[in-house]
């Protein structure tokens, strides 16, 4: 845990903006304006449940509307407070501005505890804060679009889609109010796993460059690469699934909240999820050796460090002890301020969450587009494709043929060749693109400025430089 003297996220964010901003030459009206958070709702709100009123609290947060709708997600849990979501808007404002997604930064939650409410109990706690929201323009698919976080997924999203769709039921353009809703009620294929697949091409994208590398004393490439996660959740689990089958990681240990699992040969990621679902949690867990304090493990010998749930984990009490050469933000806010800078000291690399963590709005950004066109990506063109490369297919064989030399395709090549790009595909491929985009943009800041020596503040610098940018075409 954090040490009292530590300061708090909010703080922690804020000491991050003035280690970059410090290196623009801004205005400091303008400066100002781009650190403030432009407002935030708190919300009380009462629901007759098991025969009697409970009176929750909720937040949404607007940090900047340089550009609009602003974007960013709901979050469940006991911990919310005005404090943490003005922190994960502000964040949100430079990550959309890194990854170039056209959205202002926001952030909402409710302090809630989903685990001791039936599914119908939260449904009714859900409509009646989304209700709150949409009255005052806080949930709009042209001023504020929230999205999944901590302790909330497509169920939840649904049911925000439906209550502002009933409020407004001549938008023709409801759907696109949330992103991260079921594929079958307006979402998009890969949003679910979007966040988790950015951390992989993030990853992908850092060992490309052999010299960035280098600096985190490490050398190869992702195969066989050690890999310590805290938190097995939603982006947790699609990062560790994606980088141990797909990129030759190996998954070492998991730290959850009753608890950590460690095996040095490797964790089968897949049935350490099942037993989770099953059990709620990594007790019992037989493949592996359990730790009864899951969060030692962080400190564990690894290549790679991947915290993946709640701010705060690497701080000043612990970061000393982790002796990961390369720790990438999948969670917002992981490592404190004051971790941040133990860390730069001893040499460690950190990619940071501003970027690591960016591939959920970035596909979410995708949904909100599709939304709006009211088609689904590649329905127009995937035929039209296919019948394309089928003709060079067709011309290449009848070549072959005419000269007598008797080759042909392997209908492997012909497969994967002939298939056009679905939705999928296309959402991937974007990700992709924006992923490897992103941290060239930060990159070529971290190696031509000699006053930047870590990837947080060329992030920062990228992002707030691209804010200032809007402000000023604004007139601002």
């Amino acid at each position: 845990m954090q040490t009292q003297k530590e300061p708090g996220f909010r703080e922690s964010v804020n000491l991050m903006f003035n280690r970059a901003v410090t290196l623009l030459d801004l205005p400091q009206g303008l400066e100002e304006k781009i650190r403030v958070c432009n407002a935030t709702y708190t919300v009380r709100f009462g629901v007759r449940l098991r025969g009697d009123i409970h009176t929750f609290k909720g937040y949404r947060s607007v940090h900047s509307e340089h550009m609009e709708p602003v974007k960013g997600g709901i979050r469940y849990a006991t911990s919310v407070n005005q404090q943490e979501v003005e922190a994960l808007a502000a964040l949100m404002t430079f990550k959309c501005a890194l990854v170039e997604a056209p959205f202002g930064g926001s952030k909402g939650g409710l302090c809630i505890d989903p685990r001791e409410w039936e599914e119908h109990e939260l449904e009714q706690i859900t409509r009646r804060f989304a209700y709150e929201l949409v009255k005052r323009d806080l949930i709009s698919p042209s001023q504020n679009v929230p999205a999944p976080d901590m302790g909330t997924g497509e169920r939840e999203m649904s049911w925000i889609a439906d209550t502002y769709q009933r409020m407004n039921t001549t938008d023709i353009n409801g759907k696109a109010c949330v992103t991260g809703k079921p594929v079958t009620n307006g979402g998009i294929q890969g949003r679910v796993e979007a966040t988790g697949r950015g951390v992989q091409y993030a990853l992908q994208e850092f060992f490309r460059y052999p010299e960035d590398v280098a600096k985190a004393g490490l050398s190869g490439t992702l195969d066989g690469k050690r890999v310590v996660v805290q938190g097995l959740g939603n982006v947790g689990y699609h990062a560790a699934k994606f980088l141990s089958e797909e990129d030759g990681c190996k998954i070492i240990a998991v730290a959850e909240w009753d608890g950590g699992i460690h095996d040095p040969k490797g964790i089968d990621v897949q049935d350490l999820r099942d037993w989770i679902s099953k059990h709620r949690g990594v007790k019992g867990y037989p493949n592996g050796t359990y730790v009864e304090n899951g969060m030692v493990l962080i400190e564990e010998e690894c290549d790679i460090l991947l915290p993946a749930a709640i701010e705060g984990v690497v701080n000043a009490e612990n970061a000393a002890r982790v002796k990961a050469p390369l720790i990438i933000e999948a969670a917002n806010g992981p490592v404190t301020a004051k971790a941040d800078e133990i860390l730069r000291q001893k040499g460690a690399v950190i990619i940071p969450d501003l970027y690591a963590n960016a591939g959920g709005v970035t596909v979410s950004y995708f949904e909100w587009v599709k939304n709006l066109s009211h088609i689904r990506f590649g329905r127009m063109q995937r035929r039209q494709e296919e019948a394309r490369h089928q003709l060079v297919v067709d011309e290449l064989e009848r070549l072959s043929a005419d000269s007598g030399i008797g080759w042909q395709l392997s209908p492997n090549f012909k497969d994967k060749y002939l298939r056009g790009a679905g939705e999928l595909e296309l959402v991937r491929s974007g990700l992709d693109d924006t992923m490897r985009t992103a941290y060239q943009s930060m990159r070529e800041v971290w190696h031509s400025r000699s006053d930047v020596d870590d990837l947080r503040v060329a992030a920062y610098l990228v992002g707030i430089a691209r804010v200032a940018q809007s402000y000023g075409t604004k007139g601002l």
